[in-house]
């Protein structure tokens, strides 16, 4: 009998997220060959603990409903453990569960996950701290800073803080050294994310052609633009195309150091981070098991 094990957060997606879910994997997966229990978790240090007491009761499957913050808080803990992660998207981008097909209504996406197979995907890592899904440390880490700030959640809390950083946001140079020996300077980044999956979330796909498990991360670098700039490649986010942008820089990497005047937060899956001038980022290849619906 296969142990499964629901950690469900509260706060996160619609009001009624808490009994669909309980009521879909009860449906789905509560069946003779499973034997199924629900926790919740309300803040990361209770998430990351039941985590652990996940892995040492001998969970087979943990199910998680949450965003990308949620997915990161938990996923370290569930790093080279063997422990399948499931993940049922509540969070406000949910771009983990866009990159894998997970579906977003919340009982279909229970029940696409009992048929999936699982899949070892690669990791990166900021300063030893692990991502899943993109890490940024330019524009895009002070919209998650400011996003952080509001009391509201969703898509449009999201672009209006990214509207009101992108007026009063100014970019510092970064020098930038790729797998020990290529070095680049950007004067100007507006945008600068290291990208494992191909997903921002809502749709938004910084890396289109981002794969989860080849042993590499991938790192797109935007300078700064003027609005009527900003406003022609903002269409490209969504329709696949940001790579014909012609002043985009993309690479993928093993390793990759960031050296800066100043620290600043970084964004990790929608997380903060403090961070301080030198940025070190590399990726674990393989090192989660996840699942993922059998059309991905």
């Amino acid at each position: 009998m296969s142990k499964v094990r629901v950690l469900i957060n509260p706060n996160a997606g619609p009001s009624n997220a808490l009994e669909v879910v309980v009521q879909s994997v009860t449906r789905y997966w509560d069946t003779a060959e499973n034997e199924v229990t629900f926790q919740t978790s309300r803040d990361a240090e209770a998430g990351r603990r039941k985590v652990r007491e996940a892995v040492r009761d001998g969970v087979d499957t943990l199910l998680v409903a949450g965003g990308d913050g949620m997915i990161n808080t938990v996923g370290h803990e569930l790093l080279d453990s063997g422990v399948a992660l499931g993940v049922i998207p509540t969070g406000s981008g949910n771009g983990f569960a866009r990159h894998f097909n997970i579906p977003l209504a919340l009982d279909e996406a229970v029940r696409a996950l009992v048929v999936a197979r699982r899949r070892r995907i690669d990791v990166g890592t900021v300063n030893n701290r692990p991502f899943f899904v993109t890490c940024s440390l330019a524009w895009e880490a002070a919209v998650a800073k400011a996003f952080d700030r509001s009391p509201i959640r969703g898509v449009w809390p999201y672009i209006l803080a990214a509207a009101r950083e992108y007026v009063t946001f100014t970019p510092q140079p970064l020098e930038v050294t790729l797998d020990g020996s290529e070095q680049v300077r950007f004067p100007d980044p507006m945008i600068f994310t290291v990208a494992n999956l191909t997903q921002y979330g809502g749709g938004a796909k910084i890396a289109p052609h981002a794969e989860p498990d080849d042993g590499k991360l991938e790192l797109m670098v935007l300078p700064r633009q003027d609005v009527a700039q900003l406003l022609t490649s903002l269409p490209r986010l969504y329709d696949g195309t940001l790579l014909q942008l012609p002043d985009l820089f993309s690479r993928r990497f093993r390793d990759l150091t960031v050296r800066r005047a100043q620290p600043a937060p970084i964004q990790l899956d929608g997380e903060l981070l403090d961070a301080g001038t030198t940025v070190q980022v590399s990726v674990l290849p393989q090192a989660l098991t996840v699942l993922v619906p059998a059309a991905e």
